[in-house]
């Protein structure tokens, strides 16, 4: 049997963070075709560790702020993106999307985050609305993608976001398509401001606060995020 490749430690924290990288070119020129991105239009892109989502974005004319919490990959993705000629249209910043400012300006998010971080990512976008993108694209875990998406939602978080955010599930991502191959397949996720919301956005604090002590239970019961 072949001795197994002993894990660098880049790889131990994509593992640890449950980060598996977007590898596959065609899943990424679907996406920019469905897109209808505008020309210098401000996008996030979470997780963006070696720049597969960056550099498509800002070759199609987007702006592109890119979060990535590994250092080694903020400083190779840096250099991508100046050898691929972005570096105008690309932005790269070394940050946790459990804190990093977002823009103050309109902006949408298209990102394939760390699987393990999906929900405290979907709650830094979703909780306020005052502060949330116009849109999101988010390849996520196919169940996960398909739980946000259904209609009427499903938990009581999906509910708490449901008056100021629609939800819609775009296709399957086969696991092949990253590396490392992860355990299950992913699909596209997106969220969309609603406009007009269902009720006025001030009130969206509050009424996550009502809900969320009954979710948090749920949570505990069954052992999995709601």
């Amino acid at each position: 049997m072949a001795a197994r490749r002993r894990r660098s430690p880049s790889d131990r924290r994509r593992r640890s963070h449950g980060q598996n990288l977007l590898v596959d070119r065609e899943v990424v020129e679907g996406l920019l075709r469905r897109l209808g991105l505008r020309q210098d239009e401000c996008v996030v892109d979470v997780g963006a560790g070696r720049g597969a989502l960056t550099i498509p974005l800002a070759r199609a004319g987007a702006r592109v702020l890119a979060i990535e919490r590994d250092r080694s990959m903020v400083s190779a993705l840096q250099q991508r993106v100046e050898q691929c000629g972005v570096a105008d249209r690309a932005r790269i910043r070394r940050g946790d999307l459990r804190d990093v400012p977002w823009p103050a300006e309109p902006y949408r998010v298209v990102a394939s985050p760390p699987y393990a971080l999906t929900i405290r990512l979907l709650a830094r976008l979703l909780d306020d609305p005052r502060t949330g993108p116009v849109r999101a694209d988010l390849l996520l875990q196919w169940e996960v993608a398909c739980k946000r998406a259904a209609s009427p939602p499903s938990t009581l978080r999906s509910a708490a976001w449901a008056p100021w955010w629609r939800f819609e599930l775009g296709e399957c991502v086969s696991r092949q398509a990253f590396r490392p191959v992860p355990a299950t397949d992913s699909g596209w996720l997106t969220v969309v401001r609603r406009v007009p919301p269902v009720l006025p956005v001030d009130l969206a604090p509050r009424f996550r606060d009502v809900l969320a002590p009954h979710w948090e239970a749920t949570s505990h019961r069954h052992g999995r995020p709601s």
